[in-house]
């Protein structure tokens, strides 16, 4: 053996080494830049959206963070289309460019108060801008490091891109807390949010360096020098029954359970603490980083092992789990951080009696409803903004008689406006708040989390338990859908059911899960969206899908 034949084998180590450092660096830094909007939900939604009712505020803010999903299809097919025809490097070279240009100018946004109407357009545009920009990174990326990985090894190098993800979520996580707490939760909520936006001007330059290291992929250099690139990438990829029916498989049968199981775990489980068992913010932050730290390894953990046994299993596998058991996590995660709000809601369950014909779908579209016009919509959107769980009981129509409001054993009789002289109608339903505030209070609901109170270890393992599934789901997702689809599509097609799926059903995951809640009253009714979705896959997946993880992708 001659001494360049031995070297060999470590150069193509280190360049194994190199592309997975700098591709996972690099979208470590884009999905810091486009998870800390969704951190700073509840700060976001008091800056630029403040001229609405708070809950359906919330929500708004919600679906400007859901904006930007709602375009990551979009993305993957322009970039996509670009990646197959001029090559995998350039074109993640483009979107990382666009993600933290957007990403600073929203640290630069005024506020509602400042310029009103304009300031929430404006956010929601630049989202649309970084949904599109993610749109194609992910599949270039994912792709890139699937054509450097030797042969049965490509679920365990696509899973250090798996990770980036949670790390650029755990990044976004660790700005946060630490400008929290340095600057006091008052001077962040009105300046001082900006900052981690702003600073990912610096991540940019470092990235845009790392990825300038890189060289093309050798399978794309090798379609180049042969000549058999696509032409028409996306209408080969989508126009032709062959290829377009795995791409529906990859959509209902893997990526649309992982998408909602990734949200729910990651992004629903934070939401829920804070804004549904009020325990402040700064303390969810903490918690739901701990809980990423104890799990991210275990995608490496999952995507090594979808390299022994498949990547079908252990997705399915996850996605079966999550629709077992999210009720009764999320019921543990109540009692554990918030334990008198789960003992209040046992022994004083709080019930709304109603005409449902008086009673209004308690989310406003238009963003100026006050839900005033009846007694159970008093009723409903105070229960709402307290964030009590309540069932509603249906009163035979047409009675007459008003809403009423049982708390355990004890009945308050809501005020009726049209019964009420209009000079004294808001005074009636500030008191009827009012009385309802101290009755809720009395029957131990409590208006924010004790913090002495909550078990944070069990907080920690359930939270960790949700992580845990994220990674079965989320770990071998990249190295399957680069198996699915020939090189010459390769881009285009992985891409397009990943961001549907991560896009639309996941990222529309907290918005529609909180409206469920909100037109309800059950405070775990938005959970049947992810169980569903993660049920349909489930079944879809057992019934269709293949098992990739033996395939050539040099095809």
């Amino acid at each position: 053996m001659t001494g360049a034949e031995a070297e060999r084998p470590i150069d193509t180590r280190q360049s194994e080494r190199k592309v997975i450092l700098a591709s996972s660096l690099g979208t470590v830094f884009e999905w810091y830049d486009f998870y800390l909007y969704g951190l700073l939900a509840t700060v976001i939604s008091a800056q630029f959206f403040s001229g609405v009712n708070e809950t359906t505020g919330f929500i708004f803010a919600l679906a400007a963070f859901a904006a930007g999903f709602a375009v990551r299809p979009f993305g993957a097919l322009v970039f996509g289309r670009i990646g197959d025809l001029v090559g995998r490097k350039n074109t993640f070279l483009v979107t990382m460019g666009l993600m933290g240009a957007s990403t600073f100018l929203v640290g630069l946004l005024p506020s509602y108060a400042s310029i009103g109407v304009a300031a929430p357009i404006l956010l929601v545009l630049l989202r649309l801008l970084q949904g599109l920009a993610l749109g194609g990174e992910y599949g270039g990326a994912a792709t890139y490091v699937a054509e450097h990985a030797p042969e049965g090894k490509r679920g365990l190098f696509t899973s250090f891109i798996q990770t980036t993800a949670t790390l650029g979520l755990f990044a976004a996580l660790g700005v946060v807390i630490v400008i929290r707490s340095v600057m006091g939760e008052a001077a962040f909520a009105d300046w001082g949010w900006r900052i981690p936006f702003l600073i990912s001007i610096i991540l940019l330059g470092i990235s845009l360096w790392i990825r300038l290291q890189l060289e093309e992929s050798p399978v794309f250099k090798q379609m180049k020098a042969e000549g058999t690139t696509s032409k028409a990438p996306l209408t080969e990829a989508f126009g032709r029954w062959s290829n377009l029916k795995f791409v529906l498989i990859a959509l209902f049968g893997a990526v649309a359970g992982q998408a909602v199981v990734w949200y729910t775990g990651q992004f629903y489980a934070l939401f829920f603490l804070e804004k549904t068992l009020k325990v402040d913010g700064a303390t969810a932050n903490i918690l739901i980083a701990i809980a990423l730290a104890l799990g991210t390894p275990f995608f490496i953990f999952f995507g090594w092992l979808s390299d022994k046994i498949g990547r079908k299993p252990i997705i399915l596998t996850g996605c079966a789990l999550a629709a077992l058991t999210y009720f009764p996590a999320f019921q543990m995660l109540t009692e554990a951080a918030n334990p008198a709000m789960a003992r209040a809601q046992a022994s004083a369950a709080v019930r709304v009696t109603a005409d449902p014909g008086a009673c209004a779908f308690q989310f406003d579209p238009i963003g100026k409803e006050k839900f005033e016009s009846t007694g159970c919509d008093i009723a409903k959107s105070a229960l709402a903004k307290a964030g009590v769980s309540y069932t509603s009981v249906t009163r035979p129509r047409h009675t007459g008689e008003a809403a009423d409001v049982w708390i355990g054993d004890r009945v308050l009789i809501t005020p009726e406006p049209w019964r009420i002289a209009e000079e004294d109608r808001a005074a009636a339903a500030d008191a009827f708040r009012s009385e309802l505030a101290a009755a809720t209070a009395a029957a131990g609901y409590p208006a924010k989390a004790d913090p002495q109170a909550m078990n944070k270890p069990l907080v920690v393992a359930i939270l960790f338990y949700l992580v845990l599934l994220v990674t079965m789901v989320y770990g071998p997702i990249a190295a399957l859908l680069v198996e699915l689809f020939p090189s010459r599509i390769r881009y285009s097609a992985m891409s397009l059911p990943y961001h549907i799926g991560n896009g639309w059903f996941g990222g529309f995951l907290p918005t529609t899960a909180f409206a469920m809640v909100a037109a309800t009253g059950n405070i775990y009714y938005g959970l049947w969206y992810p169980v569903v979705v993660a049920l349909i896959t489930l079944i879809v997946g057992l019934l269709f899908l293949p098992e990739t993880f033996r395939r050539s992708i040099h095809q």
